[in-house]
Formats: C-alpha cells, structure tokens, sequence
C-alpha cells in the first residue's frame, strides 16, 4: 500500500486496521498514536513504539464496531 493512502484513511477515519506482514494478527492504527512517513509507519504504544516499513502493509480498511461488538445489541 501506499503511505498517502493509509494516511487518507486514518485521517478520514480516525482509526483503520492494517494487515503487517509478518505479524500474526491486525493492527489498530489510531490518528492520535500513529506518524506514517513515505516508508515507515511508527505506532505509539502504552509501553513502547512499533515501527514497521510502509512496504510490509498488505491491507487496511476502516475500523468499525457495532451495537453487538459492545454487547449492546
């Protein structure tokens, strides 16, 4: 994917899950915590940053939860 792309998004959204090679799971990319330049994208997190090359993301869509998700429904 593109940088400009996965920021469009985050900035549209707020939030947007992106799919990292080489990682076993998502993550959670949130406007507040992330810094995405044209070849890394850096996540702030509560104990420690997380960077990764912009290259290695192979997917990302909106982040969304439901009435269900919070038990709500």
């Amino acid at each position: 994917m593109q940088a400009d792309d996965i920021q469009a998004m985050l900035e549209k959204n707020g939030e947007v899950m992106v799919e990292v090679a080489g990682f076993d799971a998502p993550l959670e990319l949130h406007l507040h915590d992330t810094e995405i330049t044209e070849a890394m994208v850096r996540l702030e997190l509560t104990d420690g940053k997380l960077k990764f090359d912009v290259d290695d993301v192979v997917g990302a869509w909106q982040h969304t939860h439901s009435l269900a998700d919070l038990g709500l429904e």
